[in-house]
């Protein structure tokens, strides 16, 4: 398992090391492969399926100028597929979704106009597709070939296509296909506006408590101008739901004097001053900021001219500083020492040190490639980082605390680096990483975010143990909201497998939790779950009473009951989730409905987190089809089951925060049952394209009827509750007019099997 784990990932960043290495040599888009693109043969053109997937993200002017046509010939086609009168779009839209523009275009535009599009030159579009959470590994690792898209007068077969598009609209969608009863993003407002009662921070015995904002811009978010991924508004809402910290992604260079090439370090110092800003404002608020860190940063092969003596390791174009080098421990110690000084109310640090990207020479196990490295141990120099960090804190005098990530240690490594650790630095694992499950009958080992599986398991109580017995403190890292099981809704109202987790956990005697990677930073009942398990007052509350309590105080104790109910389904349902890290990854588990059925085999594999295609073997893992598509099913049939169970007692009067509820239950429903829907098409299409058969062929038809039905029932809930499809760190998954075409696409198939 390990050997097959540790290949997948760097199987899976390989790509993103090389394009880094490549870019910063020659400042080039990654070539364009050799790959048609996908077919969307449901439009007249693909100038139609561009005004479409972009009519209610880019302005129409917009589009006019890619098409090189004007504004005129743009509106005439969106009115003619009944998409009604082009909307306002907020300036807003183009900082907070343009991963969602780059995604739903990336088989439709070349380069040029696709820059054209995004309002980006190269070197923008460059900087987002490989620093931006990975993005063009979510794209595929490639771009397709796709020619210029150019307007043409519609000849009278398009104009017949438009007008049977127009009509199936009306039809299907009678207030209109693009229409919103709540505006994209308006989350952010909600979020946004002050609370009539704010909360003080809870004392718990989880100290820290933190995950990432809900809607923070990745990037370089400390030089963002006019929005404010951090309002008061929404740390007041983390603090009633029992947040005290939150944690931010920095690069060292970029808030400190870089000594090998300042240039690196432009506007250090508004950084820094924004930081600090920021830490004496949440620190008002009762939370607490920590800074992620990764480093020291690899560096390309050019940088290292004249600076031999600094190379370690070297990976593709990219090498390492070497930390084996006292140079280079001193720039750690130096670079949080001003941090630290210039930024008093700094919460803490939170390292890793062998995480996908190459930073320490051992860092992806390379070390013996390194003439000094390769005398070291590989927990030597990852106590050696983290020694350099905790120096440079306490040269500043900063009551700042580190964590130590063991994310990523092997085996081998990881009970010596422990021993290894500085007297003060607390060590933190994934709760729930290596816990046997067997799910279908296929035995499985977690390896991390998963809500399915309910944690501690053997990997992380093994090294706290380790830790206490050093006496170091010990952090848990969880999925508390949601997870890549699900990241398309704010949180998994699966909150019993929540509640024991934290129960298992309290009694494990951990000091702090991180509540989330970059998802999850919703203030969820599930994060206020937590903070009754662990509040210092609580006396040892059950999970069973702190879902009550939460459930009481949010929706009304007349509901509260049958609230903790449907959770206590919705947890039995995800028991029997089909965890696998190449699932959660690769299965249409964010993009659900949204997903394209294709009457033939498109030939793409899928990608992480971005495009599922038809890749089914992809998107089963280890698990048989047969057995991926029972389990899935047995998911959605659960919180199909909780979610009937609440609206019934609901009955018509629903309160708002209900209805809430009730659109997170559905929705998570709806992408559960989509997943075994395109998954059982999947199988049966390839089975009647061997052999032809009426039984096959009606077993198509009811599937895209389901899946026409699911994208209608997902598209009703995504218009009125923004939430829905969201999530920091790749926008929107899939818009309300994504799940209009889902339907003009399953009409359109609909003809090819009569």
């Amino acid at each position: 398992m390990k050997i097959i784990f540790w290949g997948f990932i760097l199987l899976l960043f390989w790509p993103l090391h090389f394009l880094e290495a490549h870019a910063e040599q020659s400042m080039k888009l990654p070539a364009v492969s050799d790959r048609t693109p996908v077919a969307f043969e449901h439009f007249p053109t693909l100038v139609h399926a561009f005004v479409w997937r972009n009519w209610q993200l880019v302005p129409t002017k917009r589009l006019a100028e890619v098409l090189d046509t004007d504004e005129e010939s743009v509106v005439r086609i969106g009115r003619a597929m009944g998409l009604g009168e082009p909307q306002t779009i907020p300036h807003e839209i183009r900082k907070r979704a343009y991963i969602t523009i780059i995604r739903r275009n990336w088989h439709l535009l070349p380069y040029r106009q696709l820059l054209q599009l995004v309002d980006m030159d190269e070197g923008e579009l460059l900087f987002v597709l490989r620093a931006d959470d990975s993005l063009y590994i979510k794209l595929g690792s490639l771009k397709p070939k796709c020619e210029p898209l150019r307007y043409q007068a519609p000849t009278p077969e398009v104009l017949a296509h438009e007008e049977w598009i127009r009509t199936l609209m009306q039809k299907m969608f009678p207030k209109g296909p693009a229409r919103l009863e709540e505006p994209l993003f308006h989350f952010v407002e909600t979020l946004s506006a002050p609370l009539a009662r704010t909360s003080a921070v809870r004392k718990s015995v989880f100290s820290p408590r933190f995950c990432s904002p809900y809607f923070s811009l990745y990037g370089d978010p400390l030089l963002e101008e006019g929005i404010d991924p951090y309002p008061d508004a929404y740390l007041d809402r983390m603090v009633a739901s029992g947040v005290d910290s939150i944690w931010m992604h920095v690069v060292l260079y970029q808030l400190t004097p870089y000594p090998w090439e300042p240039a690196l370090s432009a506007d250090y110092e508004k950084r820094l001053a924004r930081l600090k800003s920021l830490t004496k404002r949440a620190k008002t608020r009762g939370i607490g900021i920590y800074l992620y860190l990764n480093e020291p940063r690899a560096m390309p092969i050019s940088f290292f001219e004249g600076r031999e003596h600094l190379k370690g390791v070297v990976r593709g174009e990219y090498a390492a500083l070497c930390t084996s080098l006292p140079e280079v421990r001193e720039y750690l110690v130096n670079s949080v020492e001003i941090i630290s000084r210039e930024v008093p109310e700094l919460a803490g640090f939170l390292t890793i040190t062998a995480s996908e990207y190459l930073t320490n020479c051992w860092s992806h196990g390379q070390g013996a490639d390194c003439t000094r490295c390769s005398k070291r141990l590989a927990s030597e120099t990852i106590a050696d980082v983290n020694a350099a960090i905790l120096e440079g804190i306490q040269r500043a005098g900063s009551p700042s605390e580190l964590i130590a990530w063991d994310w990523g240690w092997r085996d081998e490594w990881a009970l010596d680096a422990i021993a290894r650790l500085p007297e003060d630095v607390g060590l933190m694992s994934v709760s729930e990483w290596s816990i046997p499950i067997s799910r279908g009958g296929v035995d499985r080992r977690v390896g991390e975010y998963s809500i399915s599986a309910v944690g501690p398991g053997p990997r992380a109580t093994k090294h706290w143990a380790a830790a206490r017995e050093r006496g170091l403190k010990t952090f848990a890292k969880i999925q508390a909201s949601n997870s890549w099981e699900l990241a398309a809704v704010p949180y998994i109202p699966a909150l019993q497998n929540v509640a024991r987790h934290a129960v298992n956990l309290r009694n494990a005697g951990v000091d702090g939790i991180m509540l989330g990677w970059s998802l999850g930073g919703y203030p969820s009942p599930n994060l206020a779950v937590i903070a009754e398990i662990g509040a210092s007052d609580a006396d040892d509350v059950s999970a069973h009473d702190a879902m009550t309590r939460v459930a009481s105080e949010r929706y009304g104790e007349a509901h509260a009951d049958a609230v903790v109910d449907s959770w206590v389904l919705c947890s039995d349902a995800f028991s029997e989730f089909p965890f696998d890290l190449g699932v959660v990854y690769r299965a249409p588990l964010q993009v659900g409905p949204a997903n394209l059925l294709w009457s033939q085999a498109t030939g793409y594999a899928s990608t992480m987190v971005g495009i599922p295609y038809d890749d089914l073997k992809g998107w089963r893992g280890p698990y048989p089809s047969g057995i991926f598509i029972d389990q899935m099913e047995k998911v959605a049939s659960g919180f199909e089951d909780a979610h009937e169970a609440l609206a019934k007692h609901a009955g018509e009067k629903v309160p708002a925060a209900l209805k809430q509820e009730l659109s997170v239950m559905r929705a998570a429903a709806i992408h559960f049952r989509s997943v075994a829907q395109q998954a059982l098409f999947v199988e049966t299409r390839a089975a009647h394209e061997q052999t032809p058969l009426d039984e096959t062929r009606e077993i198509l038809k009811s599937i895209i009827i389901k899946e026409r039905d699911l994208a209608i029932d997902l598209h009703a809930i995504q218009t009125r509750d923004s939430r829905i499809g969201y999530e920091s760190s790749n926008h929107y998954f899939y818009v309300p007019l994504d799940l209009a075409e889902k339907v003009l696409n399953c009409e359109s198939l609909l003809k090819q099997y009569p």
